[in-house]
């Protein structure tokens, strides 16, 4: 049994690494340029400057700064498209734009302009107000007062634009700042091209104005939440915008593999509730061309999505079916072409391949209950062939759930217990332990469980097993906690759990698991935590 639980494993890792190498190695959905490694840091990266919220100048000029100019207004523009609402039943039909503006500016140098660094800092802040006005931001409950006071700021990481950073508000509240990064892949790769450091600052804070609104449209248990956001100077040029978001941790795809299966499925809930939100959103159907697990964060056990400067909401344009071709690394699709020639449903269908390679095949199956595997195989299989739409993912994701925390996965199952079990009411337990996968704690065998029966058939299960301990805790689900125990258990004669401890026999610590007075401590349960002790035995238990 060890050694298939050993293997099974090692095959979930190894298929794991392998995904990972074909996304690394082939086309991503995502359509990412290669990055350019970002020049060496000098410790934390250096807030960068210019001003992201002011409309830009209109083109003028020649060669470089004409060409800067125009992304800069097409950055802008983009902004106040996902401002502005949408009429009901009206999508918007455009061709297909690349994802990153800077990566079609020509490879032409303009110099610096000092203009805008240059004007009254009334002026600054006048323009600034207006275009806040203009893009809709609502007034942040988090500001400037309170990032100026924020303590414990620690480096978290950087990406092709941002730099993100944690910090603690008001000596309570942990939050994540998000800034420009100006060592980073976006603005170093603009410098070089147009050098002009302050414009290609608000070339990509552009991107950082456009996230916030986004957070601030979508609004979404699955979206991350927006705090706020300030505007100081730094480094000698005005209005530098940092992010004021909720924290969570960040998704390691190896750690959520050796968690349970329940906490596994909630992932994948997570997010199939999070693409249903954003297929139907006010915003119409929106898209996340960036689609990789760093994208996402966990947040008290539920996925959120953290990073929405790449998302969109363009509907790509078609005149026949060869237009609507979607390339992944392991597989190619062409959807239909519609009578109003628009790709039908693409940034829903291309969201939903994601999840599939991304999440479903590592996350959904692998150890689940063996009553709810066929159904999930059928969903992992239909989102792999993009068979079903969101809507239907969805339906039958919570089906599954339905089933699990009802108990009613467990109605087909054969429930005959193997061996005999006898309820020990008030009992002492050893607190040595044994380790299982998946678990909830790893220094035991912590599961959950819907009820007695299924406890004895899980115990039944390993071979290990002596004992196991039903306690009130429960999980997102509403299932109970148990310990499974690899010692004997004792009973206790009456009163026996009174008077000198040292009279008990000689185990690390022990515990009364009835309503008396406790005799120990065992695996971080409290006697009021305790609900009940069954004990794998065919004969009377010792008593002391």
């Amino acid at each position: 049994m060890r050694r298939r639980k050993t293997a099974v494993a090692a095959a979930c890792c190894l298929a794991l690494l392998l995904g990972t190498l074909l996304n690394v190695l082939f086309v991503p959905g995502s359509e990412l340029p290669p990055p350019s490694p970002p020049p060496p840091r000098d410790g934390a990266p250096p807030s960068p400057p210019g001003a992201p919220l002011e409309p830009p100048e209109e083109e003028g000029g020649g060669g470089g700064r004409a060409a800067l100019a125009r992304q800069l207004r097409e950055r802008y523009e983009e902004v106040l498209r996902y401002r502005q609402p949408r009429a009901a039943g009206v999508r918007r039909a455009v061709r297909p734009r690349e994802r990153r503006l800077m990566d079609l500016a020509p490879a032409r140098t303009s110099a610096e302009q000092q203009q805008q660094q240059q004007q009254p800092r009334g002026r600054a802040a006048a323009e600034r107000g207006r275009a806040s006005a203009e893009l809709g931001l609502e007034p942040p409950p988090l500001g400037c007062r309170e990032l100026r006071a924020a303590g414990g700021v620690q480096y978290l990481g950087s990406g092709y634009t941002k730099a993100v950073y944690k910090a603690v508000l008001n000596r309570s509240l942990a939050v994540a700042l998000k800034a420009v990064d100006f060592g980073g892949h976006d603005v170093s790769r603009c410098v070089r091209q147009f050098a002009s450091l302050a414009d290609c600052y608000r070339l990509a804070a552009y991107k950082i104005v456009k996230e916030m609104v986004l957070l601030q449209r979508l609004r979404h248990a699955n979206v991350l939440q927006l705090y706020g956001y300030c505007y100081q100077d730094s480094n000698d040029i005005p209005d530098t915008l940092t992010a004021i978001t909720e924290l969570g941790s960040p998704l390691e795809m190896i750690q959520l593999l050796q968690t349970s299966w329940e906490d596994r499925f909630r992932i994948c809930l997570s997010l199939v509730r999070l693409l249903h939100y954003l297929a139907h959103s006010p915003l119409g159907s929106v898209t996340l061309l960036d689609f990789r697990p760093r994208q996402f964060v966990i947040v008290d056990g539920e996925l959120k999505v953290t990073d929405l400067d790449d998302a969109s909401i363009e509907e790509s344009s078609c005149t026949s079916n060869s237009d609507c071709f979607m390339e992944f690394p392991a597989r190619n699709f062409t959807l239909p072409c519609s009578v109003e020639g628009r790709c039908q449903n693409m940034n829903e269908k291309r969201n939903l391949y994601n999840a599939y390679r991304f999440f479903f095949t590592y996350l959904l199956p692998h150890s689940a209950p063996p009553s709810l595997r066929p159904l999930l195989d059928k969903i992992v299989n239909a989102t792999g062939e993009l068979q079903w739409g969101i809507d239907e993912t969805a339906a039958q994701l919570e089906r599954v759930l339905n089933l699990y925390k009802s108990g009613e996965y467990l109605q087909n199952a054969t429930r005959i217990s193997k061996s005999e079990y006898r309820r020990v009411p008030e009992a002492f337990i050893p607190d040595e332990n044994y380790r299982c996968w998946p678990s909830y704690h790893h220094k035991g065998c912590l599961l959950s469980v819907f009820d007695v029966n299924e406890a004895m058939e899980i115990c039944d299960s390993y071979s290990q097993c002596k004992a196991f301990v039903l306690t009130n805790q429960t999980t997102w689900t509403g299932r109970s906690w148990m310990l499974l125990k690899g010692t004997p258990v004792f009973c206790f004669r009456q009163n026996s759990c009174r008077g000198d401890k040292r009279s008990l026999p000689s185990v690390s610590r022990v515990r009364c698991a009835s309503h008396g007075p406790t005799c120990g401590f065992s695996h971080n349960f409290p006697s009021h935590v305790i609900v009940a002790v069954f004990h794998k035995s065919k004969r009377v238990l010792p008593c002391i």
